[in-house]
């Protein structure tokens, strides 16, 4: 079928809103983390079941074959397609928890992380732990067989998947819990369930093909189909179904499974240990697994010189010999009793085993995740160290405990042989798991050839002398489809080819991967890697920065925006690569490289700021003072009308005026500030009563931002004060006295200006800010407070670093908690901890503060960025409203909402109905001086 009808033919089978058929979609949409490149015809977005089944039948009756992607975070090429893409979009983001959390039912949308967050309360969580989890879905879970850093063999999807529900290549629905849909099942597919028999008897009955799965299927192994389900099940149903983990795609779609959870013991344990090399750290696997040992992660010794040099790393890894290596050990309990005799039996079963250091176990949570930084920084540091224009590889093997030493000794000579000595190398222990990254260079052909020889000599060390495992967790895909022969021998991977015949006739359900003929497939269809603009890239497109991204479900994500910029930079692409950007760095947070997508944004706002745009912004620099009387007088003039007319009407006409004025007006709510009240003096005695007053009132400088000067309340708030009164009130309490820097009505961070690329007019009013607050701080001898937290982290990256800067929930947490008294309110609040306060780690400041004040606190999941950025929320609310989808749902019963950024909190009333607004009214009202 032809690509014109083709899209013809999806398009009436679809809403269009569903289907992608542009260049542009079709490039972004087709990307996965792995280092391959297929650019679909068309791509579908997926919302139920039904779409599922209407879909499949399509493309089995048009014999049309078509590949499935939840996260895109895979690495093996699994999830790429020249054909049709199915995406699954948010219909598929749902759960159910059953028997106190012992048992959970998640849809294949969701995020790993947000399923256990949700499990978090039970105590329980999900067996499989891939580093990927924060991005990776169920879907891609279950599809690669995933586990992590937990023990894999027993925790994997494998082993803790109870029942799913599987769409199969002929649009066939078949939910394995359902005894009727079980049976309905075989009686329709009498052929069907006679070829899983045939395999089951044949896998079974040869004595040499079950004992060689079994064995093979003592370590963790995603090499190829999981034929160990022909062994270890005997009812069809159940054999299928434990074929479908694993198989990527190629035999079914499963559109939900349920998990028996694993036990999160509450208090945990960790101790860092340093053996002289490879060999002596291997010998600790067997003796571990006979202790209670949550986690055992190897690191070689160019995976900590990976990490030596960043800040906060432990001083002792600069002193290590040059083949040291390192194993984190975490151990895990429900009472300190039984805690300390899991330490003890660790300690005990480890003592023959030369070490470097004595092995001391900590309990300390700072030091706890000090050694988890070092574990979780290998891949970043490498990954951002690795020279341009080269790809990122991460391999993925597993050998028995008995070999791990010689074998993991013989792939590190083959990569310092083979021209990958800078190679990084770590793992998961207790499986026998090791990773390692390699750089290749795949934009010319000298460099494809020597990664082309360097994985037919891996292919030979792993799976012919040492007998290990391809693919342990990271799936067979592409890359290793021509190497699953050699690892399993012509007669199980006979088994493995009628496997896929018998769930896929037709074979249209992702080609290619797992199953393939072309022993260079491998080697086809590189990514290319250009060279397109410093700050990105070091991208890998591994899609880790996507999951909080408000724009997500609107247009574009981080690594798409990444994509369309390296391969269709000529393109107008503005509004989804540029207007629809917050723009709010969190990107860069979750990026395993640090790459802040919102950066290259600015950039390219800068490079088109025109004459006029340059000449408003400017004028507004010159006299913000002026601006800002004017606003707050503009911003009282629609809530005396609504007053006259109603909120209602008033809505209807604003919404009117901004689709008519097509971007020049501003969308008015209810919720838009009324104008404040101007700020008349510049020192605010403390409050004589408080008991620090007596003792000589401590100074603090306080910066009202030019939002909160301009913004005051709006009716919904049902409280009176604007921001700038609230915050002066709880510090007057605390017994300071307050100095806000003169001239204030002209001062401002810049921060609004470098937003749209206006660099210029930043510097200037960061330079004035800059020396009124050195004033006023006494060259930074007195701390400063500013009340809205975007402006107070541009202010951190942009002030002279003698300033003692802190967010208003930073300073009443740190400074204030001992100066006051708290009352709980009798209220349910919700909270939301902004970009910005992420990025500079108050979100549990944050939730301590509001504790204090409120019976019940809420913080509502997968809710993260809110989209409104600066003033996007006014001219682009759709991005504000598809960032804050869950919102409504997740404050529950919460009557009040309360953040630390006037604009945000605008967007945050609107889509949840209940007015936000700054916590210093919550603190205000909960807390009198001492």
């Amino acid at each position: 079928m032809d690509n014109s009808k083709l899209h013809t033919q999806l398009a009436k089978l679809f809403p269009k809103e569903q289907v992608f058929t542009d260049e542009f979609s079709c490039l972004v949409k087709g990307t996965d983390a792995g280092l391959y490149r297929l650019i679909p015809k068309a791509v579908v977005k997926v919302n139920s079941e039904e779409e599922v089944i209407r879909l499949l039948q399509f493309c089995n009756r048009e014999n049309i074959s078509v590949t499935f992607k939840a996260a895109g975070t895979s690495l093996s090429g699994q999830t790429i397609s020249d054909s049709i893409l199915m995406e699954i979009g948010q219909g598929f983001e749902f759960s159910a928890i059953t028997e106190n959390g012992k048992t959970a039912t998640f849809g294949v949308g969701l995020t790993g992380t947000a399923a256990n967050r949700m499990l978090q309360r039970y105590r329980r969580k999900l067996g499989p732990k891939p580093a990927s989890i924060n991005s990776a879905k169920i879907g891609g879970i279950l599809a690669n067989n995933a586990s992590g850093s937990s023990y894999g063999i027993k925790y994997n999807s494998y082993n803790t998947v109870k029942s799913m529900r599987i769409i199969f290549a002929d649009g066939t629905l078949l939910d394995t819990s359902d005894n009727e849909s079980r049976k309905q099942f075989m009686e329709t597919h009498p052929e069907f369930i006679e070829k899983i028999n045939a395999l089951h008897l044949e896998a079974t009955e040869n004595k040499e093909i079950k004992n060689r799965i079994s064995t093979k299927f003592n370590l963790k192994n995603t090499c190829g189909y999981g034929v160990n389900s022909l062994i270890d099940f005997s009812d069809p149903v159940d054999i299928l179904q434990h074929l479908m983990i694993g198989s990527e795609g190629t035999l079914g779609f499963i559109s939900q499974a349920t998990f028996e959870t694993v036990h999160d013991a509450r208090l945990k344990a960790t101790a860092m240990i340093y053996f002289p090399n490879l060999r002596d750290v291997c010998q600790a696997i067997l003796p571990l697994r006979s202790c209670s040992v949550s986690a055992a992660e190897l690191m070689d010794r160019n995976a900590l010189r990976a990490v030596e040099e960043q800040a906060g790393m432990p001083a002792e890894l600069k002193l290590l010999p040059e083949n040291a290596s390192a194993l984190l050990i975490d151990t895990s309990a429900d009472d300190n009793e039984t805690l300390s005799a899991q330490i003890r039996e660790i300690e005990e079963k480890l003592a023959h085993i030369e070490t470097l250091f004595p092995i001391r176990f900590t309990t300390d949570n700072s030091l706890y995740n000090l050694y988890w930084n070092v574990r979780n920084g290998l891949f970043t540091s490498a990954a951002a160290a690795r020279p341009r224009n080269t790809a990122c590889v991460i391999e993925d093997i597993a050998f028995e405990a008995e070999v791990l030493g010689d074998a993991l000794t013989d792939v590190r000579d083959l990569l310092v042989r083979t021209g990958y000595a800078d190679a990084v190398m770590w793992g998961h222990l207790l499986d026998g798991n090791v990773h390692f990254t390699v750089f290749p260079d795949i934009n010319s052909p000298e460099g494809i050839q020597k990664y082309a020889q360097f994985m037919h000599e891996l292919c030979s060390l792993v799976a012919l002398k040492h007998h290990g495992s391809l693919k342990a967790e990271h799936g067979t895909g592409r890359n290793m489809a021509p190497f699953v022969e050699k690892e399993w021998g012509t007669e199980i991977y006979g088994l493995m080819k009628r496997i896929k015949s018998a769930f896929d006739p037709q074979r249209i359900l992702n080609p290619g991967v797992i199953i393939n003929d072309d022993k260079d497939v491998f080697i086809k269809n590189l990514k290319n890697i250009p060279s397109a603009n410093p700050i990105i890239d070091k991208c890998i497109e591994c899609g880790f920065c996507e999951v909080t991204c408000p724009s997500k479900n609107l247009t574009m994500t981080p690594r798409q925006r990444i994509v369309a910029y390296r391969y269709l930079k000529p393109k107008p692409i503005s509004y989804s690569l540029d207007e629809t950007c917050a723009t709010d760095g969190l990107c860069g947070i979750a990026c395993p490289v640090g790459i802040d997508t919102g950066t290259l944004v600015k950039e390219l706002r800068w490079e088109n700021v025109g004459k006029w745009g340059n000449f408003i912004a400017g004028s507004i620099a010159a006299n913000m003072d002026k601006v800002s009387s004017t606003v707050r007088q503009l911003l009282k003039v629609p809530h005396t009308v609504a007053r006259i007319i109603g909120y209602n009407r008033m809505e209807n006409i604003a919404r009117g005026l901004f689709k008519v004025g097509d971007g020049l007006f501003p969308l008015w709510t209810r919720y838009t500030p009324s104008g404040a009240a101007k700020i008349k003096q510049d020192i605010f005695p403390a409050d004589p009563s408080a008991s620090s007053a007596s003792s000589g009132s401590p100074l603090v400088v306080y910066f009202p931002s030019c939002i909160t000067r301009t913004m005051g309340t709006v009716p919904a708030q049902n409280e009176a004060g604007d921001t700038p009164a609230k915050m002066l009130s709880v510090l007057q309490k605390a017994g300071y006295t307050v100095i806000i820097p003169e001239g204030k009505e002209s001062l401002c961070c810049g921060m609004a200006f470098s937003s749209k690329g206006f660099r210029k007019q930043a510097k200037k009013k960061e330079s004035e800010l800059n020396d009124a607050l050195l004033e006023a701080s006494r060259n930074g001898e007195l701390p400063v407070v500013c009340d809205m937290s975007p402006c107070l982290l541009h202010m951190r990256e942009t002030l002279d670093p003698r300033l003692k800067l802190y967010d208003q929930v930073e300073f009443i947490h740190d400074f204030l908690l001992d100066k006051l008294t708290f009352e709980k309110q009798p209220i349910s609040i919700a909270i939301h901890t902004t970009c910005s306060s992420t990025k500079m780690h108050l979100e549990e400041k944050l939730k301590t503060v509001a504790e204090l004040c409120a019976e019940k606190v809420i913080v509502p999941d997968d809710v993260y960025c809110c989209g409104w950025a600066g003033d996007r929320g006014f001219f682009y609310p759709e991005l504000n409203n598809s960032a804050l989808a869950p919102l409504k749902h997740g404050i529950g019963d919460a009557t009040e909402g309360f953040s630390n950024s006037r604009t945000c909190e605008i967007g945050l009333s609107i889509n949840s109905g209940v007015a936000y607004k700054s916590l210093v009214y919550l603190v205000d009202r909960a807390a009198e001086g001492r």
